[in-house]
C-alpha cells in the first residue's frame, strides 16, 4: 500500500487547519451544513448526470483504490518472468500449464495457459494487447469522472454563494447581521474550491497514475511471456525487461519479494 495520497491529503487539510487556527478563527466557521450539502451533493449529482449510471457505480467502487491501491513492483514482475523462462527452458512450454493454474494475476494466467496450449505468438500478442486496451479503457472511466467533479465543484460553490447573497440582500434592513451572513455566503465558494483541489482532482490524478503503472506492468508481462514463448535466454530476457523500466522504479529502497520457485520432484528414497 502506497501512503502518498493519505499523507498528501492529511498535510493539505492540516495546512488549512493551521491557517484557520493562526488567524484566530475555528473550524465551525467553515463547517456549515447547508453549503457543504449543496457543494458535495450537487457535484456528485451533476457528475452522475454527465455520464451513465454504470460509469457512476464503477467510479464509486474505484474510490477506495485511490487510497489503498497497490503500486506494482516491476522488479517482482521481471523476477517472476525470468523464473518462468528458466522453467520453460529446462522443462518445456507445456510445463507452464501448472503455473497458469496457480497464477494469481488473471492476465498472466491467460498468457501462460495459451502458451501451454500452443497458441501462435502473433495471435497471443493480439489477444493480450486487446486485454490491455480493454483494461485501460475501463480504468479511464473513474479518472474522467473525478476529474469532471473537480471542474464542477468550484462553479457549484459559486452558485451557493450567489444564492446566499440573495438572502443577504433580503435582510439589508438589519445591518448588524450582514457581516456574518456575507461570511457564511462565501463558505460555499470555499468548499467548492476546497473539494475540487483537495479531493476530486488529487483522486483523479492518483487513479490515473495507478492505471498507468498497471498498464506498464501488463506490457512488461506481455513482452516477457512472448519472449519466453519464443525461447529467449532467461538472463537476456531479464536484461531486456529491465531496459523497459525507468531507472527510479528499479532503484526502490524496498527489497522485492522473492518469486515462488517451481516445486522440485521429491528425491527417491533408494540411493546407491
Amino acid at each position: 500500500m502506497d501512503l502518498a495520497t493519505i499523507i498528501g491529503l492529511v498535510l493539505a487539510f492540516g495546512s488549512l487547519y493551521a491557517m484557520i487556527t493562526l488567524e484566530g478563527s475555528h473550524l465551525s466557521a467553515i463547517l456549515i451544513p447547508a453549503p457543504m450539502i449543496l457543494v458535495f451533493g450537487a457535484t456528485l449529482a451533476v457528475g452522475l448526470a454527465g455520464g451513465t449510471l454504470k460509469d457512476f457505480i464503477l467510479s464509486i467502487k474505484a474510490l477506495p483504490r485511490a487510497f489503498k491501491g497497490k503500486t506494482p513492483d516491476p522488479r517482482e514482475t521481471i523476477a517472476s518472468v525470468v523464473l518462468l523462462a528458466e522453467k520453460a527452458r529446462s522443462e518445456g512450454l507445456l510445463a507452464l500449464e501448472k503455473d497458469a493454474g496457480e497464477a494469481e494475476n488473471p492476465f498472466l494466467r491467460t498468457a501462460l495457459q495459451n502458451i501451454a496450449d500452443g497458441t501462435d505468438g502473433e495471435e497471443l500478442r493480439v489477444l493480450l494487447e486487446d486485454e490491455i486496451a480493454t483494461k485501460t479503457a475501463t480504468d479511464k472511466v473513474p479518472v474522467k469522472f473525478f476529474n469532471a467533479l473537480g471542474g464542477y465543484a468550484p462553479t457549484i460553490g459559486i452558485i451557493g454563494t450567489v444564492v446566499s447573497l440573495t438572502h443577504v440582500l433580503e435582510n439589508l434592513d438589519t445591518p448588524s447581521t450582514l457581516g456574518p451572513m456575507i461570511a457564511t455566503a462565501f463558505v460555499a465558494t470555499l468548499w467548492g474550491l476546497l473539494s475540487a483541489n483537495f479531493l476530486w482532482l488529487p483522486i483523479s490524478t492518483r487513479l490515473k497514475r495507478l492505471a498507468d503503472l498497471e498498464a506498464d506492468e501488463l506490457v512488461l508481462l506481455m513482452e516477457g511471456v512472448l519472449a519466453l514463448q519464443a525461447g529467449s535466454q532467461p538472463r537476456l530476457l531479464g536484461e531486456r525487461l529491465r531496459a523497459m523500466v525507468p531507472a527510479h522504479a528499479l532503484a526502490d529502497t524496498k527489497e522485492p519479494k522473492e518469486p515462488k520457485a517451481p516445486k522440485q520432484p521429491k528425491a527417491s528414497k533408494e540411493a546407491a
